[in-house]
């Protein structure tokens, strides 16, 4: 199952329209936030990033942490505990 990450919670990027056409960037850059994930993809390293294309390090850490705080599993009750419509 794909999940898609609401960027709008995200403090380091913003979507301007008209801008690239609307993609998440990082604040006040025209650099799309999904050329991140695509060069680590790809196999750069952070540092490669950073350099290429001129964002920080603080940049790069707050958009790797928001998604990984956004997949993170959302809790299941364990097997035997009972559920109801409280503890969902």
């Amino acid at each position: 199952m794909a999940t898609t990450l609401d960027w709008s919670q995200c403090p380091a990027v913003e979507s301007v329209p008209g801008r690239l056409s609307g993609a998440w960037v990082f604040r006040n850059t025209r650099m799309p936030v999904s050329a991140v994930f695509e060069n680590l993809e790809a196999g750069a390293t952070v540092e490669e990033i950073i350099e290429q294309f001129d964002i920080t390090r603080g940049q790069i850490n707050a958009v790797l942490e928001f998604a990984a705080r956004s997949l993170d599993p959302v809790p299941v009750p364990a097997a035997n505990s009972p559920v109801d419509a409280h503890s969902l």
